[in-house]
């Protein structure tokens, strides 16, 4: 399939980590200590982000706290930045909603039934057959994963037309009486977005414009992980399970992971030009830096997106995807090959190999 077209849209004002620092120190429920003050801080210092975009105001995280409030705000917000995101996304392709023959989409951070894909589908105007593919649970490698279910999909139907929407409204899911060193994290790490990936079919007239253009996928699901990453689902929404152990799993499969898909296809590490990573945070960018025997600067937009942003779950890579696709000029790089690349729950990867025509 062509990639076509990729968006992005993000909620509110962008705020600045120190001033975020200061109001979820004023929000925490009972006393702070410390102890776990001296942690917030070195932990939003090590989190590599400087800004992000929220939801919602700093302050209005205390007064809609319990998960009725924050499922309601993900609805509302969530369907307005949808509909944003894919607007822009088919007008940079040429074409209209009634184009559009399937839509998927992923987030792990609200529930809404019927899905928000249904919910959007007539503001923008896709057709009453489209079909509907609705993905949850995948988390941070939703949006590699995304790419991957619509390269499927357009791989059996090569004259269509699909699109890959991504909300992931990270913030709704804080804590305040959670004062974990995993709920620290999520706290200082994580941002909300939008994104909007149009893909065409190899057959569709669509897939003759310049871009990037997938050629295989490959999924890992990894043994005895189940706990590296997760919610624990409950009365107070979405607590998250995050353990330390992520960088150590790149480390151990990650990297013979890329190698092998790579060499199975007919290309080295040193053939990609372009990293499309998961900017998951900086040890485990330079867990993959490191193992792959990487660039100084082949993970840049991961890193900026990252600095400027945060992580935003399935949302991030298809971000970077934008970046990359921006800085590249139509036809420069023709012949030369992208990796995309996320992790997730489960715990497991996904890889989407990618080429320049």
């Amino acid at each position: 399939m062509k990639i076509v077209s990729a968006q992005i849209e993000l909620p509110g004002p962008r705020w600045s980590q120190a001033v975020l620092l200061q109001e979820l120190e004023a929000s925490w429920t009972g006393k702070v200590s410390d102890r776990e003050r001296s942690l917030l801080a070195r932990l939003a210092k090590s989190s590599g982000v400087l800004s992000k975009h929220l939801a919602m105001a700093p302050e209005e995280y205390r007064v809609k706290s319990d998960f009725t409030a924050r499922n309601k705000v993900f609805l509302e917000a969530g369907q307005k930045l949808a509909v944003a995101v894919i607007a822009r996304a088919l007008r940079d392709a040429g074409i209209q909603g009634s184009d559009v023959d399937a839509i998927f989409f992923t987030t792990v951070t609200g529930i809404a039934v019927p899905s928000l894909d249904a919910r959007v589908a007539s503001q923008l105007g896709f057709r009453e057959d489209i079909v509907r593919v609705p993905l949850f649970g995948l988390g941070c490698v939703g949006g590699a994963a995304g790419l991957a279910r619509v390269h499927d999909y357009l791989r059996a139907w090569p004259g269509k037309i699909a699109v890959l929407l991504s909300v992931e409204l990270c913030s709704l899911t804080l804590q305040l009486d959670d004062l974990s060193p995993e709920s620290i994290v999520a706290s200082t790490l994580f941002g909300d977005g939008a994104t909007a990936v149009v893909c065409a079919g190899d057959k569709h007239t669509l897939a003759t414009k310049k871009g990037l253009r997938s050629l295989a996928t490959v999924s890992r699901l990894y043994p005895d992980s189940g706990h590296i990453m997760g919610w624990d689902v409950g009365s107070h929404g979405f607590k998250i399970l995050l353990d330390p152990g992520v960088p150590r799993i790149i480390e151990r499969y990650f990297a013979d992971d890329t190698r092998n898909f790579l060499g199975a296809h007919g290309v080295s590490v040193d053939g990609i030009s372009d990293w499309i990573c998961h900017p998951g945070g900086p040890k485990v960018l330079r867990a993959i830096e490191s193992s792959l025997a990487l660039p100084a600067d082949a993970l840049k937009h991961s890193w900026e997106q990252l600095e400027s942003m945060g992580n935003l779950s399935s949302s991030s890579v298809l971000a970077i995807l934008k970046s990359t696709m921006d800085s590249v000029p139509a036809g420069s790089k023709d012949g030369k090959y992208a990796l995309i690349s996320a992790m997730g729950p489960g715990f497991c990867s996904e890889l989407v190999l990618c080429q320049w025509n």
